[in-house]
């Protein structure tokens, strides 16, 4: 590979590792090319994988701050750089892998620490984003039927004549007593030449209540 190819592919491959979410390590040793086709349609839109050195992995790898065991450079690799959910591209290359044994997941990089084919095989066997946030939609809607039967069935017993309907009338009957302190204090701000003319409406608020009970 001339120099200048080279130098891009190597600055491809750093950009790669720094913008993925994930990325996997592989041997395609035997794959036919009508497979790997397959393989990558599986992976989706979100994951590039590419045969690539393993020398090129390395440097790219080393610029982009990643540490890549030296076990998981030998032999022809091709990388699965995952831009998407981890957990999806994990079950596609579990399950390719079931179907396509020249296929082998030999470990991997996951939120900048190396893991194992076992860790990798751990991952895909866990719930995928767009799984899990459609069971948390299913338990809010459950969650706010619940709450609408609740309001609906007070709205019933208050209809049927709950005491809480009552409370209003309660209320009501103690207002005037409340009012009496308020009476009071406007009388003692009076001017005192208006005196005489407020003990007279105090007289007949006073008065009141008695005439009402004859």
């Amino acid at each position: 590979m001339a120099r200048p190819d080279k130098a891009a592919a190597v600055a491809e491959l750093t950009e790669d590792f720094r913008t993925a979410n994930a990325t996997v390590l592989t041997e395609y040793r035997g794959l036919s090319v009508t497979s790997m086709k397959q393989l990558r349609r599986a992976l989706g839109a979100n994951t590039k994988y590419a045969v690539v050195k393993n020398t090129l992995t390395k440097i790219a790898a080393k610029e982009a701050g990643v540490d890549v065991p030296a076990e998981l450079l030998k032999g022809p690799s091709a990388l699965a750089f995952i831009k998407g959910d981890p957990i999806d591209a994990a079950k596609s290359l579990r399950n390719f892998a079931k179907e396509n044994p020249f296929l082998v997941i030999k470990g991997g990089i996951f939120e900048g620490k190396s893991i194992t084919t076992a860790e990798i095989l751990k991952l895909a066997d866990l719930e995928s984003r767009e799984v899990l946030l459609a069971k948390l939609a299913g338990a809010m809607k459950g969650s706010l039927a619940k709450a609408a039967r609740v309001f609906d069935a007070l709205r019933i017993k208050m209809e049927a004549g709950s005491p809480v309907v009552q409370a209003p009338a309660e209320v009501v009957a103690e207002a005037p007593v409340a009012q009496a302190p308020v009476v009071e204090a406007v009388v003692e701000e009076q001017p005192a030449v208006e005196a005489s003319a407020a003990e007279e409406v105090v007289a007949e608020a006073v008065q009141t209540p008695e005439e009402d009970k004859e």
